[in-house]
């Protein structure tokens, strides 16, 4: 279902602003640097956001069960998606990001309102919605390799009354 490509887009959008007031990094300090991506979510700022990417970056929501494979894909279906259906995205970290090697993950929350066209034509909802979710990063030579989202689905497409 293409609804659920849409939510992959999610995760990774969720730790823009999580991150976004988080004190900058160098890239070899640590793979938390290269999550710095998030902030271009939060500026709306797709290609700068994109550019984090690996060209082969494995962009994995559990809610879909397959993931979505190279920079530009990902760019498409996630990215670009999710910023036109919910312009006025916004993402809160819960709690501190756990850092262990080249992997980063934490817990989020995310809140919106769904005032575009989802990219499978799907109409605007205009309705408002927040859901709870979790992402892990795996950083490879500086760029985000793998991303992988689980949340609540079902509640988000509940709040927005396509379920």
């Amino acid at each position: 279902m293409k609804r659920r490509a849409i939510l992959a887009a999610l995760g990774g959008i969720c730790l823009a602003s999580a991150l976004a007031g988080m004190p900058a990094y160098a890239a070899h300090q640590t793979p938390l640097a290269i999550v710095q991506y998030l902030a271009a979510w939060n500026a709306h700022d797709a290609a700068k956001a994109a550019s984090y990417f690996d060209e082969k970056v494995s962009y994995y929501d559990a809610s879909v069960g397959k993931p979505t494979v190279g920079k530009a894909e990902a760019k498409a279906a996630v990215i670009d998606n999710f910023m036109t259906a919910v312009p006025d995205l916004k993402w809160m970290m819960r709690g501190d990001p756990i850092v262990r090697g080249n992997k980063v993950s934490f817990a989020w929350t995310f809140t919106g309102t769904n005032s575009g066209v989802w990219a499978d034509g799907t109409a605007a909802t205009n309705k408002s919605f927040w859901f709870d979710g979790a992402s892990v990063f795996v950083i490879e030579k500086g760029a985000i390799k793998q991303q992988s989202d689980y949340y609540d689905a079902l509640g988000f497409y509940k709040q927005l009354g396509l379920m």
